[in-house]
């Protein structure tokens, strides 16, 4: 099969080919575990995380991508989920042990044995990946397979942290950063919570007009300050100064959602501007999101077929993985970026 790995850890500054497509033998598959001939696979923000080693695969080279979208092509002989041919999808959790206390509270996310696709183990950057039964999601049959991919982390991880931001109808909700799961967030905001008005932070021009072509009532540069104090705001960005500016902009109990499973080291300095009065006092909270449970994506998948949520997406072949991951890198997005391996 062909697939595209990252051999080591490397600066996509200096690197801008990180990824090397070669052929690989086809994955084998154990007794509770299905055979996915992928189609789609999309690109996220933490395979930047991995390539550069803020949150390192444990082994190399390693196949990347974890908003897998494909179809069923062989079981194990105790594998009875889903047919021959079934469309599936794969997130980002791969695994829980299902027997400690997070994973029998319902917070596999926080698993200490949790293991992530394309991290821990092979991901969707080939044609072929195996993952047992119960950790692949039926999808829906509205959405096309480029379209479904984004839903599969960016939707279910932006679905977790609205449910975070414990907003209520008519709140107020700021996003900053707009890419795969701001955009999707904001879709799912105005169809839970019609009254709530949304405003955008966003680095660019193109990400700010997209984001009120979607609904936004305003958006601005992250250092601007919005016409009112907010109730809430996600922030998906992998830098420090959307922090410090979003505590700036809450209302006095206002959450602030950090939807990053790392952020860089370039303006970790920008915390030096944080003062407690402006801040931190008057009881605002910091609210961080880790990983995303099966019945997050399965949620999700539902609520937005329901919708619909029908994501943006770029498509790009396999063999342009690298281009669609260092447009990511240097913030050329709008919607989601996916992969066509099919």
């Amino acid at each position: 099969m062909k697939a595209v790995i990252l051999e080591k850890i490397t600066s996509l500054k200096k690197n801008k080919r990180p990824l090397k497509l070669v052929e690989l033998a086809k994955p084998a598959i154990r007794a509770k575990e299905i055979l996915v001939k992928v189609s789609a696979c999309g690109v996220c923000h933490t395979e930047l995380d991995e390539i550069e080693g803020r949150t390192p695969p444990v082994n190399f080279p390693i196949i990347l991508g974890h908003q897998i979208v494909g179809f069923v092509a062989d079981r194990g002989r105790n594998a009875k989920k889903f047919e021959l041919d079934a469309r599936v999808g794969i997130g980002w959790i791969n695994s829980s042990c299902g027997h400690c206390p997070a994973c029998l509270s319902g917070n596999e996310n926080l698993c200490k044995d949790f293991q992530a696709t394309g991290r821990d183990v092979a991901g969707g950057y080939a044609e072929y990946i195996s993952v047992a039964e119960d950790y692949a999601f039926a999808i829906p049959g509205i959405f096309s397979d480029a379209q479904a991919a984004p839903l599969l982390c960016a939707g279910a991880i932006g679905y977790r942290s609205l449910w975070l931001t414990n907003l209520i109808d008519g709140q107020r909700l700021g996003l900053t950063g707009f890419g795969s799961s701001a955009h999707l967030v904001l879709k799912l905001s105005r169809y839970l919570y019609p009254h709530s008005e949304i405003f955008v932070f966003a680095r660019n021009e193109r990400e700010r007009s997209f984001a009120l072509e979607l609904g936004a009532i305003w958006a601005g540069n992250t250092g601007e300050e919005p016409p009112q104090k907010l109730h809430a705001v996600i922030d998906t960005t992998p830098a420090w100064g959307p922090v410090v500016e979003a505590l700036k902009n809450l209302e006095p109990a206002g959450r602030l959602v950090i939807n990053a499973i790392r952020k860089e080291d370039t303006d970790k300095d920008y915390l030096l501007k944080l003062e407690y009065p402006q801040h931190l006092w008057q009881e605002k909270e910091i609210k961080s999101v880790a990983n995303v449970t099966r019945k997050d994506i399965e949620e999700f998948l539902t609520l937005a077929a329901q919708i619909p949520i029908i994501p943006e997406v770029e498509e790009y072949p396999l063999a342009h993985a690298n281009r669609a991951l260092i447009e990511l890198k240097q913030g050329q997005i709008r919607g989601a970026k996916v992969l066509r391996v099919g």
